[in-house]
């Protein structure tokens, strides 16, 4: 295949309206959780992740799985955790059955801010696909992400 291949062309224009898409949802969720409630997108994710967290089998992640479920390295994980610590919106403790395990909960001060910043969240991830359905490049891509959460596919932050 050259760099001139249709296929390959498709493909990035793909590639490209996806990441627009993304890049512009995140912008606009990230512009209504700063003002609302000085959250960022990913401080807001790593709530949202760790809440979900219980104390059955596998309940708790390992700082290992909670970066890979933000989309983050596990450093820039470890550097937003103590930064959300630090505002008392997560707690650190060691794994009772394997003492070199750290695990983080989310504190009922945490909780509590996003049970608080869910609805704009959510209203901002709203507005923002409606605006990317406008755009004839994004359409296709909106009507998929419509499609997982009418398919009961899970639909994450």
């Amino acid at each position: 295949m050259t760099a001139t291949d249709p296929a390959l062309t498709a493909l990035a224009n793909g590639w490209a309206a996806l990441s627009l898409l993304h890049g512009r949802i995140e912008a606009h969720v990230e512009r209504a959780l700063q003002a609302e409630h000085d959250l960022s997108v990913r401080e807001y994710s790593l709530l949202d992740v760790l809440s979900r967290q219980h104390d059955g089998d596998g309940g708790h992640l390992q700082m290992k799985q909670v970066a890979d479920a933000v989309v983050l390295s596990q450093s820039a994980t470890t550097r937003l955790v103590t930064r959300l610590e630090d505002r008392g919106l997560l707690a650190r403790y060691l794994c009772p059955t394997d003492r070199r395990g750290i695990y983080t909960d989310v504190s009922d001060a945490g909780l509590k801010l996003l049970e608080e910043a869910r609805p704009t969240n959510d209203a901002a991830l709203r507005e923002a696909l409606d605006v990317a359905a406008r755009n004839p490049e994004l359409a296709p891509l909106v009507e998929v992400v419509e499609g997982m959460r009418s398919s009961g596919a899970p639909a994450r932050r």
